[in-house]
């Protein structure tokens, strides 16, 4: 007697593109170098299929959705990515917000950020 072995499904996204010279490596829309996260944020601000290609324009709906189902598949890897943009905002604003202080020498508390 025969017995079959289980098989793991991959799942393939047509439209994503994953590889480390592209998009530093993150994933993103084959083509368009539109990272999944950036469609992800824009998603999560509440906006449509319809509104997040008026910021990105070259992108089809297929291709949106595909991102999404990516990013459904792939929740903690484009949250920690989403996290990561975050947290480089906010060094980016602490620099700059320094650098304006010492160059005006106003502000001396912002000086010691």
């Amino acid at each position: 007697m025969e017995v079959a072995m289980a098989t793991a499904i991959k799942l393939a996204f047509e439209y994503i593109v994953k590889e480390p010279d592209y998009c530093s490596g993150k994933a993103a829309i084959g083509a368009t170098r539109v990272r999944v996260n950036n469609v992800v944020f824009l998603h999560k601000e509440g906006k449509t299929a319809d509104e997040i290609r008026v910021q990105y324009p070259d992108l089809t709906h297929a291709q949106v959705y595909a991102a999404l189902a990516y990013y459904h598949d792939h929740k903690d890897e484009i949250e920690a990515e989403l996290a990561e943009d975050d947290g480089a905002d906010e060094r980016y604003g602490r620099r700059k917000a320094k650098a304006l202080a010492e160059h005006h020498g106003r502000y001396p508390d912002l000086a010691q950020l």
